[in-house]
């Protein structure tokens, strides 16, 4: 547990504090109580969504679904609460399992259809944004509950909701894969697959339950969203997909699979949205942002893939220091 928080949290952590200083310098705006209370409030859906995303890739997969997935959800669950007078209650679960069975339907294809998940996810990302246009003739529905916004809006001992989602979810996700069977089986799944085959691992149907977990925690996101604007919409989700897997590079997860850890996902979403943050309050356009998010993106995955030869340069360096101090 030790070795754990020292190497695969205190990076992204360290990282997450220097952007956070370096927004609050340009801007005296973003220490502003106001501020940081729509920042938890932004955060809480990319973080949601970057779970799911972290444990396929984890598992040396990716999803590149969820953004479209998120539009799709709306869109069924406004249908479910503005047309067909379903009560939320029952709403509410229904769309957490359409979405965990749309991520297992993907887990199935990649696995067992042996398409890799790039292009599974991909063909999903099409599909999904045109399948969400099929509802209302592609126009957003609106006023879904009132009692929907609660779930975003309400508090509880006075804290956002959110908050307690966050900690909910991500302390789930940790005892999954810190100390459960199905954690160690996805994190052999995405270091070795044909060695895990030898240990007698189910390497398909971990593959399988990986995109199911990632629909679930989608649906999460999309009910969220759904909550922030009581509305469904077929243009909601853009982007998200890319800034859930940001989200988990930046935290430290490698795109080869096997390494990672699910609470460093947390700060890695946190360091996404304190940038965009940060370009909001300083009035840059949205081109500006996506730029900043691409470059962000690159460089996460350049550090990932340069791993090796940055450590061996720090080896070198710190053998230097120790040479001179003697």
């Amino acid at each position: 547990m030790r070795r754990v928080f020292d190497s695969q949290l205190i990076g992204p952590f360290a990282a997450m504090l220097i952007v956070a200083l370096i927004v609050a310098l340009t801007t005296d705006r973003f220490l502003n109580p106001g501020n940081l209370s729509n920042l938890s409030l932004q955060v809480s859906i990319v973080a949601l969504i970057a779970i799911g995303s972290s444990i396929v890739i984890f598992a040396a997969g990716i999803d590149l679904s969820a953004g479209s997935m998120v539009a799709l959800l709306t869109m069924i669950f406004a249908q479910m609460l503005k047309f067909a007078g379903i009560p939320i209650f029952v709403a509410l679960p229904a769309i957490l399992l359409v979405g965990a069975l749309l991520g297992f339907g993907l887990g199935i294809i990649t696995a067992y259809g042996r398409i890799p998940s790039f292009i599974t996810t991909l063909a999903a990302l099409i599909a999904f944004r045109g399948l969400a246009l099929t509802f209302n003739n592609g126009s957003p529905i609106f006023s879904l509950d009132p009692a929907l916004e609660t779930v975003f809006y309400g508090r509880l001992f006075g804290l956002p909701l959110p908050f307690f989602y966050l900690v909910f979810f991500y302390a789930m996700a940790a005892i999954v894969m810190n100390f459960s069977k199905l954690g160690r089986e996805i994190y052999a799944v995405g270091g070795n697959p044909a060695a895990a085959v030898l240990t007698g691992i189910n390497v398909k149907k971990v593959q399988a339950i990986t995109f199911a977990i990632a629909g679930f925690m989608t649906a999460v996101g999309a009910i969220l969203m759904s909550a922030r604007l009581n509305s469904g919409s077929p243009n909601y989700g853009q982007t998200l997909e890319l800034q859930a897997i940001a989200a988990a590079v930046v935290g430290g997860a490698s795109l080869a699979g096997g390494r990672g850890n699910v609470l460093a996902t947390l700060m890695g979403a946190m360091t996404i949205v304190i940038v965009q943050n940060g370009l909001n309050l300083n009035a840059a356009p949205s081109s500006v942002q996506n730029v900043v998010l691409g470059l962000i993106i690159l460089l996460a995955v350049g550090i990932d893939m340069w791993r090796a030869e940055i450590s061996r340069f720090l080896s070198r360096l710190r053998g230097g220091a120790t040479k001179s101090a003697r």
